[in-house]
């Protein structure tokens, strides 16, 4: 038996926590101030793990990012454990649940979005921050659910393959256990899922510099690499996210410039698929499968093939935002209905009950799958007035992290 703790009693300072922060961003606040505070607290007291791990998010937030991990580096060498308290008042009636998240070190893409699923929620919040060389506690906070919230990354495949032995005979009940999470590298991803009926996911591969190289100069060739493909190719660094450095080579005379541009050392590589609509534009849905059953966290319209919420104009085109709503309001009784199997089938073989799945669909039909892991960011934080759709949308994913969780809690008390 694990020897357990009562968090709550730690007299540390509060924690504010990503999601608060992350909400104060998207409101456009000025966090300059209080990246300040957050600042002169932790030199006033070095021992304020929390206003260090506040002030990393804040720089994160701010864009940052090498200072903010530098900082957060700090936190997590003075403290592992940060703590919040659930944001639903709880009662002896109504205790609420106890979630221990296991958490890495990394910018917000690098754990599950642990705090967005939990705002408003009567579930306490304890995150345990490891790293591969860090010693394991003594001594855990008290919880009724684990969930590993590491993502899948080069740098973390170790810390993954030393938590799945504690994980193996944890005494709590453990959801998304390390080695299915190992899995989700781009071209793991793929060798699972690629053969799936109804599912379209070109071949990915690694390659190194030298092979790109050779590539641009005619020393290899497309099919060497993807047998029974060509170019046009995606080409990006591996472990990068949210588009940098993705780009799509339409033959082999754009690769010379393209790492002039790059200086990474691994790339993936796969066929690009046209999955523009008739209509010209391209389309991207983001959808979490929590145990298995597909909800719609976001829908992008674009006229360019690399959608990311952001870059599509959504905030600035109502018909764009009137798509999105519809989607949302019929996705159950359309897409979640006409790919029903493939989402079964790629339940089936990640075996985790929480995933992420950015995907589109084919001039064809098919399900066509970008990426898949457990750390993709979902939130309810755009404004009610231009996005009225999305809460009761993003109420629905909550509901069912919730209950994916009180249904562990249950099992073992079974």
């Amino acid at each position: 038996m694990v020897d357990q703790i009562d968090s709550a009693a730690l007299p540390f300072s509060p924690l504010i926590g990503v999601a608060s922060l992350a909400r104060r961003a998207v409101l456009k606040e000025n966090l300059t101030p209080l990246g300040a505070a957050l600042l002169a607290r932790a030199q006033k007291n070095p021992t304020d793990a929390n206003a260090y791990m506040d002030y990393s998010t804040v720089l994160q937030l701010m864009g940052l990012r090498e200072n903010a991990l530098a900082v957060q580096a700090e936190a997590i060498q003075i403290r592992a454990l940060y703590s919040l308290p659930a944001s639903r008042p709880v009662s002896q009636e109504a205790p609420g649940l106890r979630l221990l998240a296991i958490m890495g070190p990394g910018d917000l893409m690098a754990n599950t979005p642990i705090e967005f699923l939990l705002e408003d929620s009567d579930v306490s919040l304890d995150m345990l921050y490891l790293t591969p060389e860090s010693e394991w506690p003594e001594v855990v906070p008290d919880h009724d659910v684990m969930m590993v919230a590491v993502g899948e990354s080069d740098a973390n495949q170790p810390l993954l393959g030393r938590l799945a032995g504690v994980v193996a005979n944890w005494p709590r009940p453990a959801i998304n256990v390390p080695e299915q999470i190992a899995v989700l590298s781009r071209d793991g991803v793929c060798a699972a899922l690629h053969d799936i009926p109804g599912v379209e996911m070109p071949i990915t591969t690694r390659i190194d510099r030298a092979t790109l190289q050779a590539l641009g100069v005619g020393a290899t060739t497309v099919g060497a690499l993807l047998p029974h493909d060509d170019f046009p190719l995606i080409v990006r660094p591996t472990d990068s996210h949210a588009g940098q450095n993705l780009e799509k080579i339409t033959h082999r005379g754009e690769i010379g410039e393209y790492l002039e541009r790059v200086h990474a050392e691994r790339f993936y590589v796969s066929r690009f698929v046209d999955y523009r609509d008739g209509d010209g534009l391209f389309r991207k849905y983001r959808i979490v499968l929590i145990e298995g059953r597909p909800f719609i966290c976001h829908f992008a319209v674009s006229a360019h093939w690399m959608i990311h919420y952001l870059n599509a104009g959504m905030g600035e085109s109502a018909e764009k935002r009137a798509e999105e709503a519809a989607c949302m309001a019929h996705f159950d009784e359309e897409f979640a209905v006409r790919h029903a199997a493939a989402f079964e089938a790629i339940y089936q073989r990640m075996r985790l009950p929480y995933l992420g799945i950015d995907c589109a669909q084919t001039r064809t039909g098919d399900l066509l799958i970008f990426e898949s892991d457990n750390a993709m960011v979902v939130h309810a934080m755009d404004g009610e007035a231009m996005y009225p759709y999305k809460k009761p949308a993003m109420r629905k994913v909550f509901a069912a992290f919730r209950q994916m969780l009180e249904n562990a809690r249950r099992a073992a008390s079974s």
